[in-house]
């Protein structure tokens, strides 16, 4: 029998998020698979070798949008502070 006190680790973790004036992106990292598909193709935005890992004010809204749609596992979600006009 072990004779070493039993510790119980409750760690949290909550969803991040990341504004500027015209959108606010969200992480939850519970439900990212780290695909990496977010920094492989807008690695202006989200990169993995700073804190913060996200820098909205690196690309245009529209692209970062366009992004945030890719996440495979919808860790990553976005809503817009103000309406905008998206480009084609």
């Amino acid at each position: 029998m072990n004779n070493q006190p039993q510790i119980d680790y409750i760690m949290e973790i909550n969803a991040k998020e990341f504004s500027n004036d015209e959108i606010t992106v969200t992480y939850d990292p519970c439900v990212c698979v780290l695909s990496g598909i977010c920094a492989k193709e807008l690695s202006e935005v989200f990169m993995n070798s700073v804190i913060p890992w996200v820098d909205l004010n690196g690309s245009s809204t529209d692209r970062i949008m366009k992004q945030v749609n890719k996440c495979p596992s919808g860790a990553l979600k976005f809503h817009l502070n103000k309406i905008l006009e998206i480009s084609e």
